[in-house]
């Protein structure tokens, strides 16, 4: 089985020529903070007195190889190191050797540190500095706010809203690790999860990456879900398991019924190990078994907006969602459960997570599916005109790509939707006439966006 090692211990953070103790996942400022360096960015002005600390670059050490974190255990062919987030513009280096550079919040990023050690370093450019490099290359966007939050995948409210402070972070915000593994490994599963009447069916897309020893080898892949099984031999680097479940209890919004959560597990065996139970590697996911359309075919008002799940028409009580804190690595699953319970209980049915924030952590869905909380998603742009160049429209495409499929067994999603309030301001802001015909974001929201939901996730509308 892939063994894997958490690397949250053993981070410094580079500050006036010293290094201060950091916490991973964490960030410059939540390391500030613990140091007593800084105040409080929620206090009276103290978020204009600490604008220094989103204008400098930082840099994170670290040494793989460490007792405890070995790059190279004997035991398997190859070790990824895999960061689940890192904010924003970063270059990392190994010995002296670099690895990779990043530019968005929203995505993760893996290296092969096969048999390498040495010390670990993650130097992150200041936000303003990366944005304004992006800005000379693509020209200059219409948005609402003095800042430039458009020309960078990041946290749009990192740089300050109606409602909160501009505190403009960088750090390792969610969890770093290596990954040790051998012939193959899960690389991505997209559970295609559909009921008809109450007939349920779970057809999991599986890609797997595999070590150049473990190219040709047979591997059988195994799937389980309610007591079925189905099980498929692996020749190449893809393969899809279909379970029927006959007689599957459908997952409901709060107030119009339960919400039944089925563990759904897949396992990945050499050919020879099929049948002993020892894995390669594994998948665990809940998923539930629910239809959605959303209704907006021409009524006597105009044109109607409804969700329908499982054939029933359902009346919205829906609230906004921002990031629970402007430092969001300090947000626990605790937090996430009580903010949304303190929702279900003001009876509210639908969560609208806003796009000037992040696609939230795993903890924040996984309460809305008990909670039988619908989840509206948007993808994140906010009043502001987006350039379609490079670099951002590959950044984009691929944070959009793998949020959809991270999120998609969650039966309480039920909508995609493109942006918050960028068509406004096209059309009733003045955009049109500063842009000149330059790209503002159409192409995602028309194009691309619709297109990456219905290659990927076709089992819930998009508007």
């Amino acid at each position: 089985m892939k063994d894997v090692t958490q690397l949250t211990e053993g981070w410094s953070l580079s500050h006036e020529g010293a290094l201060l103790d950091a916490r991973v996942p964490g960030c410059v400022h939540t390391d500030l903070l613990a140091a007593g360096l800084i105040p409080d960015p929620f206090m009276g002005l103290n978020e204009n007195d600490i604008a220094w600390v989103g204008r400098r670059s930082w840099t994170y050490t670290h040494t793989l190889g460490a007792p405890g974190n070995l790059a190279a255990p004997q035991a398997h062919e190859r070790t990824d190191l895999v960061f689940d987030g890192l904010d924003t513009a970063a270059r990392i280096s190994l010995d002296g050797r670099e690895l990779g550079s990043t530019r968005n919040m929203h995505r993760s990023y893996r290296y092969d540190v096969t048999g390498r050690g040495g010390e670990l370093r993650v130097e992150f450019a200041s936000a303003y500095d990366e944005a304004a490099a992006v800005r000379a290359s693509t020209g200059e966007r219409p948005n609402v706010y003095p800042e430039p939050f458009q020309y960078i995948r990041k946290m749009a409210c990192s740089f300050g809203w109606d409602w909160g402070p501009t505190v403009v972070t960088a750090g390792l915000w969610r969890p770093v690790r290596l990954e040790h593994w051998s012939t193959a490994r899960i690389a991505q599963v997209r559970p295609l999860v559909t009921v008809d009447d109450r007939a349920g069916r779970v057809e999991l897309r599986v890609d797997l990456e595999r070590t150049a020893q473990g190219a040709d080898q047979p591997l059988v892949a195994r799937a389980t879900v309610a007591g079925i099984e189905a099980r498929a031999e692996v020749r190449g680097d893809a393969v899809t398991l279909v379970l029927d479940v006959p007689d599957a209890q459908l997952w409901w919004p709060r107030g119009y019924g339960e919400q039944p959560l089925y563990d759904v597990e897949l396992t990945l065996h050499t050919a020879d190990g099929a049948d002993t139970g020892s894995a390669l590697d594994a998948w665990r996911r809940r998923v539930g078994f629910r239809s959605v359309v959303l209704d907006q075919k021409p009524d006597e008002h105009g044109t109607g907006f409804t969700f329908v799940v499982n054939g029933e028409r359902i009346f919205v009580r829906g609230v906004n969602w921002i990031p629970d804190d402007v430092l969001p690595s300090r947000i626990t699953p605790e937090r996430y459960r009580s903010r949304l319970t303190r929702a279900a209980e003001a009876n509210v049915d639908l969560v609208r997570v806003w796009g000037g924030g992040i696609y939230e952590d795993d903890a924040f869905y996984d309460a809305c599916d008990e909670l039988g909380l619908m989840v509206w998603q948007d993808f994140l742009f906010a009043c502001s005109a987006y350039p379609e160049e490079q670099p951002l429209r590959g950044e984009v495409e691929a944070e959009a790509r793998e949020n959809v499929v991270r999120l998609m067994p969650h039966p309480s999603l039920v909508v995609w939707n493109g942006n918050n309030e960028n068509l406004w301001g096209f059309r009733d802001w003045e955009w049109e006439d500063k842009l000149a015909g330059d790209s503002w974001g159409e192409g995602y929201y028309l194009g691309l966006l619709p297109r990456v939901v219905a290659e990927s996730d076709p089992t819930r509308p998009y508007t």
